[in-house]
């Protein structure tokens, strides 16, 4: 077996963490950790990032969802076997040079700094580019950070780590998915059943918790996704779950591209440091067709004016959120008016509450059909939207998690608001039948009326 290196504080792998340990310290690059709840996920990234440090003087992230739940999650956690913070039992203090409280950051004495974060900010921070990153909660972060953060960590010839128990089959599924068939990379799901860190009595007790907390049916998806790391579970909260999973039954997520006999028009919600999300689509005879999706961030107006003239259909009209007829800071011209000046026809649609806007976005999407080729990552997003379970109350809150999937959810919402305000196509009046013209069914139909007057 491979020989452990000098780990600070004398910490080891548990055995079953020794293989990906073990990767990880033979060079591996990209780690897809899938393990159950307690299994020591954070644990081992943390101490790896330790022994980057102390291997190669570079930056190295450490990243969560949200920036306030890193610095509960890892910076501010206590290990409560020790009652030592977590950061500093895998980052001595006779290692450091300073330690930034504020931004959650260690400098070390070789120049090496490691850092926590979250996904919701990590194109915001400037300096060294990172040599290393862990992607902690990855089923719940925003999978735009990877895109940008891969080209940046093969520059630097760095490693990445995806740390998540499943959130149904989202960009975690895929991503471990791809790992298992990419040479050089580590993938492994580790169920509660694999690691005896629970035993099966206290097992069959957290389940029972679970059920207690959430009611049968969540209670137990939620169990299976924690601790048995089903990517089969019922994503808890969803808002949209139901009617995303009907959209799949009926078939009606699949080849349904641009159709040139319908006008194409676009639904926005956008982002002011964060995501733009933009939806296409088509109001046909038989309800709305959504073409395609774009989303990205921290692009100018002139990004998505050429964005829209490289689409090979022409776009007919805008549906852009109230807020575009505001200045921002630095503009001298709002977004409607830029667009506008660039030759769009423009709609800015009202404010509206955001539970108005689920409503009437669950019923556009019973009349929806989707692309599945250039829809598959907005549905992915729109699935992944959710409220919050208030564990004191034992119930939902009543808003949404406002987190990556907000944007796309909300350019949704803006969509099923103006997609009947469009202009509908017109179906053609079907010629009136004479009498003569009429089949025996038909005739009965005229008359019924009639009939049913004399009686």
């Amino acid at each position: 077996m491979t020989r452990i290196i000098q780990i600070p504080n004398n910490w080891r792998p548990r055995d079953y963490q020794l293989p990906a340990w073990c990767y990880l310290e033979n060079g591996g690059k990209h780690a897809e950790l899938i393990w159950h709840r307690r299994s020591g996920k954070d644990e081992i990234a943390l101490h790896w990032g330790a022994v980057s440090c102390m291997r190669r003087p570079a930056t190295y992230w450490h990243m969560l969802p949200q920036a306030s739940q890193a610095r509960k999650a890892i910076w501010e956690s206590v290990n409560p076997h020790t009652g030592i913070r977590r950061i500093d039992e895998a980052f001595p203090l006779e290692l450091r040079a300073t330690t930034r409280e504020q931004e959650m950051m260690i400098k070390f004495k070789n120049g090496a700094t490691w850092q926590v974060l979250g996904s919701d900010n990590y194109n915001s921070l400037v300096g060294s580019p990172p040599a290393g990153v862990v992607y902690s909660e990855w089923a719940l972060a925003n999978p735009t950070a990877r895109a940008y953060l891969r080209p940046i960590l093969a520059e630097n010839n760095g490693w990445q780590m995806f740390i998540t128990t499943p959130r149904g089959k989202n960009h975690a599924f895929k991503t471990y998915n791809a790992a298992i068939n990419q040479p050089g990379s580590f993938s492994q799901i580790l169920p509660a059943q694999k690691t005896s860190v629970l035993t099966l009595d206290r097992l069959a007790e957290e389940r029972q918790s679970y059920i207690d907390d959430f009611g049968e049916d969540m209670g137990i998806a939620l169990f299976e996704q924690e601790y048995e790391c089903s990517f089969e579970a019922a994503i808890m909260g969803a808002v949209y779950g139901k009617e995303i999973s009907v959209l799949r039954q009926e078939n009606r997520i699949g080849n349904f591209p641009y159709d040139p006999e319908f006008p194409v028009h676009t639904a926005w919600d956008i982002g002011r440091s964060d995501n733009t999300s933009i939806w296409f689509y088509q109001v046909t005879f038989q309800g709305v067709r959504v073409i395609d999706y774009h989303t990205s961030s921290l692009k100018d107006v002139d990004f998505y004016i050429d964005l829209l003239r490289g689409k090979p259909f022409k776009i007919d009209l805008l549906n852009l959120p109230h807020d575009a007829k505001a200045k921002r800071l630095g503009m001298k011209r709002t977004v409607e008016e830029q667009f506008r000046d660039a030759g769009f026809k423009v709609f800015v649609l009202p404010a509206l509450s955001i539970q108005d806007g689920i409503q009437a976005a669950r019923k556009t999407l019973k009349m929806c059909t989707f692309n599945m080729e250039a829809c598959d990552e907005g549905l992915e997003t729109l699935a992944q939207y959710r409220y919050e379970w208030n564990l004191d109350r034992r119930i939902f809150t009543q808003s949404p998690v406002h987190d990556w999937t907000s944007h796309t959810a909300d350019a949704f919402r803006y969509l099923s608001m103006a997609w009947f305000k469009n202009k509908k196509p017109e179906q053609k009046q079907a010629k009136m039948k004479t009498r003569s013209e009429m089949t025996l069914e038909e005739l009965w139909k005229a008359n019924k009326p009639k009939r049913n007057e004399r009686i």
